[in-house]
């Protein structure tokens, strides 16, 4: 399910192990659509990816809730949302050895967003996690 306004778009994808894939397609598509350029697009793929990892693997959600994606263009920034059931947590990037694949989610949407946080979510129960990156529309060409 995904509803459209002019700079934002909203989807809902189930909270199972394919999530992080469906929603870096759906959030390519989409980027591809506002012509958003290479970098940024790429960092936007990897923060998005990293929270609906998180929303699936961390979330102490109830079985069966499903995730809320949202993604917005506004004033030079790109937003990305992800909300889960889940209870509000303090959220602290993990020190983690070097050798260690796992934990570093938080670190990773640290070190690419510009600014990035928790707050309450707007509908239903539970959080969202939001990661911003600074963006700027190319002029088109004359």
């Amino acid at each position: 399910m995904a509803s459209h306004h002019a700079h934002e778009v909203f989807w809902i994808v189930p909270r199972t192990l394919r999530a992080p894939g469906r929603a870096r397609a759906l959030l390519r598509a989409q980027l591809a659509e506002w012509t958003v350029d290479a970098e940024p697009a790429d960092r936007a793929e990897l923060l998005l990816s990293e929270l609906v990892t998180n929303a699936v693997r961390h979330a102490r959600a109830p079985q069966g809730r499903d995730i809320g994606i949202r993604i917005a263009r506004y004033d030079g920034v790109l937003r990305v949302e992800v909300a889960d059931a889940g209870p509000a947590v303090k959220l602290t990037p993990q020190v983690v050895a070097e050798w260690d694949e796992r934990g570093r989610g938080l670190a990773i949407v640290a070190a690419l967003a510009e600014r990035w946080g928790c707050c309450p979510r707007l509908h239903g129960i539970g959080k969202t996690v939001w990661a911003e990156i600074g963006w700027t529309p190319e002029a088109p060409a004359c």
